[in-house]
């Protein structure tokens, strides 16, 4: 019995940092995937830094989407880094700032 509480609370743990991963707080304002370009400009403003990663490939090898780093941050230490593919927001990652 006792294992089985204990499976069950390390996999709502897991549960919750992935939910964390899915949105970004600006302020007051939720940033979650799928979120565009300029509703992410709106809520959380210019970023601390951009860098143009590269292009994903379509059919053909042809190139399809930009893909674009953002950088918010250090908030306490963390940097929030949003990767875009064409406008859509992709992924957010923190990472500890060194």
């Amino acid at each position: 019995m006792r294992v089985l509480a204990t499976t069950l609370l390390l996999a709502l743990t897991g549960a919750s940092s992935l939910a964390q991963a899915e949105t970004l707080r600006c302020g007051s304002q939720l940033v979650s995937l799928g979120d565009r370009r300029f509703e992410i400009l709106q809520k959380c403003g210019e970023p601390a830094f951009r860098d143009l990663v590269g292009y994903s490939l379509g059919p053909n090898e042809r190139r399809e989407y930009q893909i674009e780093e953002w950088v918010y941050g250090p908030d306490n230490g963390m940097l929030s880094i949003l990767t875009f593919e064409g406008t859509r927001l992709r992924a957010i990652e923190r990472r500890r700032s060194r």
